[in-house]
């Protein structure tokens, strides 16, 4: 006879509740995510949102084998925390690209054992079950191995400029074609399993394909997209086990990375099929973006006593943050740089583009961590209006979205995408190490203006140096 509180706590109904505080947690979360300075409250709510869902679904009877479940999340445990911890601000988004597609995998590999559990015990599902299943097994397999590629782009393990293999369209077509054949064979009647493998295997093929040929410039909008993706087929995957909780984080996931990157792709006037037909970036953007029209042109280089003068005597400075703020490890010595700023009456703003960086808010994420105020934040559309008001803009690291030749360049691969208009300002200071290019791979006419001036080095050497001359000033 079982217990009364046994019985309680393995009623379905009690069991659909936990569900609806689960997933109540998760868009709570999800609301406070908007904001730096409720953000890690909503990344706690969110986490006590999902424990609570794993202790109902371990709560239905039919859940079996604890010992294995137990396993899997000691092995997940003891792989995870430390990486979470261990993990640097300037590879949190491969860690994003990274941790997105073990989701999508994951799906897909429960796909798979749910399929094989149907076959074992009297063959294909109702179309009901059987069809979500098709559809996690495909989504969850291109996301999970096109993840990996965005990873080992960011890594810097593979090359980041697009990598296109001949007739890349029409094979991505025919791997595509394979699995949805494969895909419409079982759900006409076929009982393979072999079948389901090619499903696997195809659109894990397509997963690759489908981003090697995207450059490093498009992958805060790829690593969005692939996260929409996993959201989609989680969710595939919660109708097949007829979880809710599953279903509605997976399609919370699905709908705010969809939004997400349809905003980024409207950030770059960009399209995200084209960004999917092969991105920008690399040896194959070098014959654009003003590089003739610079031939023969010098830049104008300045030292740290000059450039803290400048900011000194400002009443209106913005800082234009990019990558190279982050593998510099700048940001808390740019807050400091801005406070020695404010105490002399200058007022500091930071202009945000929405794909500076290499994932989707990655500025904001790196000064959230320095304490910047959130409201000194600006995003693109709220401070291009006011550059013609600012004194000295500073230029950390960001080459690509202050680029005047996405506006003026017709055959730049950048035209059209909107930018920072930093060289309205009435000084720009540029932080580079060399004269590299950025992730599109193409000159950048910035440079070679009259009003602007690049300090070379390390970007949190060269704010340090600025600093300490400020202080002397």
């Amino acid at each position: 006879m079982k217990l009364p509180v046994a019985s309680f706590l393995t009623d379905l109904d009690f069991i659909r509740v936990l569900y609806i505080v689960a997933f109540s947690l998760f868009i709570v979360g999800m609301q406070r995510l908007t904001k730096p300075s409720t953000a890690r409250q909503g990344n706690i709510l969110a986490a006590i949102g999902m424990a609570i869902a794993v202790v109902a679904t371990l709560l239905i009877p039919s859940v079996g084998d604890y010992g294995l479940i137990a396993l899997g999340i000691a092995i997940g445990t003891i792989v995870g925390v430390p990486a979470a911890r261990q993990v640097k601000m300037t590879a949190m988004p491969q860690m994003v690209a990274l941790f997105n597609g073990v989701g999508g995998g994951a799906v897909a590999l429960i796909s798979w054992a749910e399929y094989r559990h149907y076959l074992e015990h009297g063959g294909n599902p109702a179309l009901d079950t059987l069809i979500p299943i098709l559809f996690a097994a495909i989504i969850g397999s291109i996301s999970f191995w096109g993840s990996n590629i965005a990873f080992g782009k960011l890594q810097e393990l593979i090359p980041g400029k697009p990598i296109v293999v001949p007739g890349q369209q029409i094979v991505n077509g025919l791997l595509l074609l394979a699995a949805i054949a494969a895909a419409i064979a079982i759900a006409t009647g076929s009982e393979s399993e072999g079948l389901f493998v090619l499903i696997l295997v195809a659109a894990a093929v397509l997963g690759n394909m489908v981003v090697l040929p995207i450059g490093g410039a498009d992958m805060p909008v790829v690593i969005s997209l692939l996260n929409a993706l996993t959201g989609l087929s989680a969710a595939a995957a919660g109708i097949a086990l007829d979880n809710t909780a599953l279903i509605v984080g997976g399609i919370i996931v699905g709908a705010s990375g969809t939004i997400l990157t349809n905003l980024m792709a409207e950030a770059m006037n960009r399209s995200i099929p084209s960004i999917v037909a092969g991105g920008f970036g690399g040896a194959t953007a070098l014959a654009g973006g003003g590089g003739d029209d610079n031939e023969g042109r010098s830049v104008k280089s300045t030292d740290a006593a000059d450039v803290a003068i400048q900011l000194a005597y400002a009443s209106r400075v913005v800082v234009a943050p990019g990558y190279g703020m982050a593998v510099a490890q700048a940001q808390h010595t740019v807050r400091e740089l801005a406070d020695e700023l404010e105490k002399r009456g200058v007022e500091v703003l930071y202009a945000i583009h929405p794909v500076a960086g290499r994932m989707p808010g990655h500025m904001n994420v790196l000064l959230a961590e320095a304490d910047v105020p959130y409201d000194a934040l600006k995003e693109m559309d709220e401070i291009n209006g006011e550059f013609a008001q600012v004194d000295v803009t500073l230029v950390i690291g960001a080459n690509d979205v202050t680029n005047p030749a996405a506006r003026t360049d017709q055959g730049s691969p950048i035209y059209g995408m909107p930018i920072l208009d930093v060289d309205k300002s009435g000084s720009v200071i540029v932080l580079k190490r060399s004269m590299n290019t950025g992730f599109a791979g193409i000159d950048n006419p910035l440079f070679y203006n009259d009003n602007t001036a690049l300090l070379f080095g390390d970007a949190k050497a060269s704010v340090a140096d600025v600093l300490t001359e400020i202080k002397e000033v």
